[in-house]
This record gives C-alpha cells, structure tokens and sequence, in this order.
C-alpha cells in the first residue's frame, strides 16, 4: 500500500489538497471527523463515495508514516 495508490494531490482538485483517489474528499476530513469525536460510520454516511477500506487503508499508512518518522 503506497500513499499514490490511496491519495490524490493535483492542483486542478482543491488547489493540490490531498483526496482520496476517485471521490474529491479530502483526507484531512476523516482525520477531523475522528480528532472531534464524530464516528467513522458518520464520515462514511456524509461522503458516500468514499469506501471503509479506502479510511482503514489511509488511517494504516498514516500509523506507518508515524512509526517510521518516530524510529528514524
């Protein structure tokens, strides 16, 4: 699982804003939505073209990048 398999960065969507691939949603929403207490299921109920395993595989390879800058 890579980063550019998950997440888009082009300046024709949102000014470069990172989405998720194929949906507009940015990622930095889900990470809101969980930072202020609101559900998965709530995120997923609001921006229905985003999948669960599209917010598990973000939310797996945001706990890498983590782990590897903590280590480093």
């Amino acid at each position: 699982m890579t980063a550019s398999s998950l997440i888009v960065s082009d300046s024709e969507i949102l000014g470069r804003t990172p989405v998720f691939k194929r949906t507009g949603v940015p990622v930095r929403t889900l990470l809101e939505y969980l930072a202020d207490g609101l559900s998965l299921e709530y995120f997923l109920e609001s921006f229905p073209s985003v999948t669960r395993e599209q917010t598990a595989d973000v939310l797996r390879l945001s706990q890498q990048r983590i782990e590897q800058e903590i280590a480093a």
